[in-house]
């Protein structure tokens, strides 16, 4: 991964309100037609082209896969296909993960962002000022056998995890964090099959086999999941998975 457009989307997340106007530069020269024609400095270009990179970048760096991934698991588990819609969990994991690297945006504005556009630092020294936030955040998470094994794929060997470059984190802290999830994942389950299992058995011992088991337990499912403030609690856990 190209470290320049690995590092610019975090800075645009930070404060994309304020980073264009700094890094763009026009200049107006004379077209052969005559018109105006106008050309952006290589700075303004690697922001630009980041923006393209920018989804993958919030999926891969960022703890959006963990929690969209659960919160699509949950949703399975009480039986609703399409409620919520895809969108609102998009949404809600996206907003999530804000409050979750709240602590990491705010560094990488501190150190990288701010300075830049006061103009005391470059563009590639804000650049270098806004790794060491992502990485510390991203090696907290990432399992040792996922590292491991991505080194050993790579073929080289560093003294200390802080040493491993991000073409080889990136993928690892990715395998960790679908780790991490269907394992939640799997205890969200637990208890609405505990439920389909009993509404199932009930069922087949008053000889109601016609009745589907779907039809009982998905409302009580949801009776459950409200009563017990389902949402809060798988939220709640998400959050603080991350410690």
């Amino acid at each position: 991964m190209n470290k320049p457009l690995a590092y610019a989307a975090p800075l645009l997340l930070a404060g994309a309100a304020h980073a264009a106007p700094a890094g763009l530069t026009i200049v107006n020269t004379l077209a052969k037609n005559g018109g105006e024609a106008y050309s952006l400095d290589v700075q303004s270009l690697l922001v630009i082209t980041a923006l393209a990179f920018l989804p993958g970048l919030i999926l891969l760096m960022t703890s959006f896969t963990r929690i969209i991934i659960v919160l699509s698991i949950m949703r399975q588990a009480i039986g609703l296909q399409t409620t919520p819609p895809n969108m609102v969990l998009a949404a809600l994991a996206l907003a999530l993960s804000v409050f979750v690297m709240r602590g990491v945006i705010q560094q990488e504005q501190d150190k990288a962002l701010q300075p830049y556009l006061a103009g005391q630092i470059t563009f590639s020294e804000a650049i270098a000022a806004a790794q060491p936030p992502e990485r510390d955040f991203m090696l907290a998470q990432t399992r040792k056998a996922p590292l491991h094994l991505f080194v050993d794929l790579s073929g080289q060997h560093y003294a200390a995890p802080r040493d491993v470059p991000f073409t080889v984190l990136v993928p690892a802290f990715a395998t960790s964090e679908l780790e991490t999830a269907f394992q939640i994942g799997f205890l969200v389950y637990i208890p609405f099959v505990l439920i389909d299992l009993a509404v199932a058995s009930i069922l087949m011992s008053l000889g109601m086999i016609m009745v589907s088991p779907t039809l009982i337990s998905l409302p009580l499912k949801l009776l459950v999941f409200v009563s017990i403030h389902g949402w809060v609690l798988v939220l709640g856990t998400l959050a603080n998975s991350f410690g």
